[in-house]
């Protein structure tokens, strides 16, 4: 006898319908098991059904079941959760249309559902994965489960990052757990799957990615999530797919300002102008969720410094740091012949150090270090 249960796992596995289809059959039939073993003329007078979808739907579902599909996933010690299930995302039970049914390699914890998605371009900068680390890191530590979609570029960084501070991550997939993508982040997957938090996926096994599966996977990233951070994007991007179903879906969107000539900026600068929560550190995460995690002013102040201290600086802004380190401000030209840099370079690094709050811009073409650098640590000790 078919269970509510296993009749989840093979509607999703059913093509052409989804969670808003299955809802509806389901309030019209009574229960999930029902909609399985209706003939095709009965679906059909659902509204919303039709007679093609109901024919395909018959058919299917009686050549599949759930059994085997467990067993796929025991292989790669994963595990089928449906809403029917206690592991099964509590954030996820109120959104528009929750899967019907997840593939989850790891664990989703209940301390999970205080999670925010950091998402992000696959053709990032240094600057932005600069940011991403930095804030990924401060979040984690913070007590936050970091969700991204295991992509390459932001998102890599993004679990990466949460991985290094030993906090939790999860990532969602645009594909099943036998078709990870992108292939070099296998170990990764690993990584996280091993007590570090979980990898899911609502796709059936032995589904490829593709340009269609990935929106939708956007959605249950955002619907894990508090809210959603995103650091450097395009604006037609699905990191700005993922902040429009947050939007939907009433969270929190909150965005890394970039400079104006960026590709990458152009997407949270948008988010910006249209009322996202601008993010400088990640104080300004913890501010959006004071009531979530109460902390006092010191603390959140350790916080800053422990994340400064930490910041990753390249080549380039070591040596205007180091140029800088006894001198309570300098003039550019000056600055550039200390650091043995050109004018132009250093205009445009200046900009992009004064966004990562390490420098401060004064009148006359003069800088400064920001507030609380100089308590860095640098790498081999303390500039001279």
């Amino acid at each position: 006898m078919t269970t509510s249960r296993d009749a989840y796992i093979v509607l999703n596995r059913i093509e052409g319908i989804g969670p808003v289809r299955v809802k509806a059959l389901c309030e019209a039939l009574g229960s999930p098991e029902a909609v399985l073993g209706a003939p095709a003329d009965v679906l059909s007078r659902v509204r919303g059904i039709g007679p093609k979808i109901a024919e395909s739907l018959a058919e299917q579902a009686g050549r599949l079941d759930a059994a085997s599909e467990e067993e796929k996933a025991a292989r790669l010690n994963a595990k089928l959760v449906t809403p029917l299930d206690g592991g099964y995302p509590e954030p996820l039970r109120n959104i528009y249309d929750p899967p019907l049914c997840l593939y989850v390699a790891g664990e989703w914890r209940a301390s999970d559902a205080r999670a925010l998605a950091v998402v992000g371009t696959r053709r990032m900068s240094k600057y932005g994965e600069a940011q991403t680390e930095r804030l990924a890191a401060g979040i984690a530590k913070a007590g936050f489960t970091v969700v991204s979609g295991l992509a390459r570029g932001v998102d890599t960084v993004a679990h990466r990052a949460a991985l290094s501070t030993g906090g939790r991550t999860v990532a969602v997939l645009g594909g099943a757990l036998d078709k990870l993508y992108p292939p070099e982040n296998r170990d990764l997957a690993r990584a996280i799957a091993a007590g570090r938090g979980a990898v899911m996926s609502e796709y059936p096994m032995g589904r490829s990615p593709d340009r269609t599966t990935f929106p939708c996977r956007n959605r249950i990233v955002a619907g894990l999530s508090r809210g959603v951070v995103v650091t450097e994007a395009p604006v037609d991007s699905g990191a700005m797919n993922t902040a429009s179903q947050a939007l939907e879906q009433g969270r929190s969107v909150l965005a890394v300002p970039g400079r104006v000539d960026m590709e990458g900026a152009r997407g949270p600068n948008k988010l910006i102008r249209e009322g996202a929560v601008l993010v400088q550190e990640v104080a300004d995460v913890l501010e959006e969720f004071e009531g979530l995690f109460p902390a006092s002013a010191i603390a959140r102040e350790n916080q800053r410094q422990d994340i400064r201290q930490r910041l990753p600086l390249s080549p380039e802004e070591e040596r205007v740091v180091r140029a800088l380190w006894r001198e309570p401000e300098m003039d550019l030209d000056e600055l550039a012949r200390r650091a043995e840099l050109p004018v132009q370079r250093l205009l445009t690094l200046s900009l992009q150090m004064e966004m990562k709050r390490i420098l401060r811009r004064l009148p006359g073409r003069r800088v400064a270090l920001a507030d609380g650098v100089r308590g860095w640590e640098f790498p081999g000790g303390e500039a001279p």
